[in-house]
């Protein structure tokens, strides 16, 4: 781990997306960054954050060059901070539910969901990733992954302590919110590393309801932020010294199946 690492302040955006509506939710979320305070280095939005967890990319979908990325762009180099979140791309024929990082000096990132939700038949929709993406931010090596990828421990896998923290953005209904509470727990620990969590709250298009729980949980599976059932901007700080004498004190990283599992994520 690199002596360069500081106290990383995150925040994340917990909102009401306004169903399919592009230019609603720019605004929704314009209007929620001009709310946060200098000092913050890197801005969580939701999945789908232009339009919701939709089936109807035909009309919603953005161009590596469109607006919505235009936007965040001048986000970051306003706020001076790290800005992340997935929207509907088309490229190359397909549609990507793609997360895209946007730095304050214009670089630009992304990342493709590996695991589609096939209980909403995202996967008849959309074209899944095949690769990884870890981003430096602050000293901090992180991994960001969508919703659905939270299920799959073998692809979330920490090997060797590749990254320092992971973030899922997502669309997560308030039926399995049991679910999402305990898998970033359980991604927290298994990976010694802190984990951002980053949902929706009020009903979707679809009519299902989202209670948020949007949080920030540390490599000791403690909640060190986190709001329910309404909107908020959720601020908290990934702390360096915490992460490193935590992984110093109980080395279980080193006792990891690497083989399987780098075997396993290559298939």
């Amino acid at each position: 781990m690199e002596n360069t690492m500081q106290d990383l302040t995150l925040a994340l955006i917990q909102a009401k997306q306004v169903w399919e509506d592009t230019d609603a939710n720019l605004n929704l979320f314009q209007k929620k960054i001009d709310q946060i305070e200098t000092g913050v280095h890197l801005i969580v939005l939701p999945e789908m954050f232009t339009s919701g967890f939709t089936m109807h990319p035909q009309h919603l979908a953005q161009r590596m060059d469109g607006p919505a990325i235009a936007w965040m762009k001048a986000c970051s180099q306003k706020t001076q901070a790290d800005i992340t979140g997935s929207m509907i791309i088309a490229e190359k024929g397909c549609y990507y539910n793609r997360l895209i990082w946007v730095k304050p000096d214009g670089r630009l990132y992304w990342y493709d969901k590996r695991h589609l939700f096939r209980y909403a038949g995202e996967h008849n929709v959309y074209c899944a990733g095949r690769q990884h993406l870890l981003v430096e931010c602050h000293g901090w090596q992180i991994r960001p992954f969508i919703c659905y990828d939270l299920r799959f421990p073998i692809w979330t896998r920490n090997l060797d302590l590749i990254y320092d923290a992971a973030i899922f953005v997502a669309n997560w209904p308030q039926r399995r919110a049991p679910h999402w509470k305990a898998l970033l727990t359980a991604r927290a620990i298994e990976n010694q590393c802190y984990v951002a969590g980053v949902n929706r709250v009020g009903k979707d298009g679809n009519g299902y309801y989202h209670s948020g729980d949007s949080r920030i949980v540390d490599p000791l599976g403690q909640r060190v932020a986190g709001q329910s059932d309404q909107e908020g901007i959720i601020t908290g700080v990934f702390s360096a010294k915490v992460l490193q004498d935590y992984r110093n004190q109980f080395p279980a990283w080193r006792d990891a199946d690497k083989e399987l599992i780098t075997k396993q994520n290559q298939l």
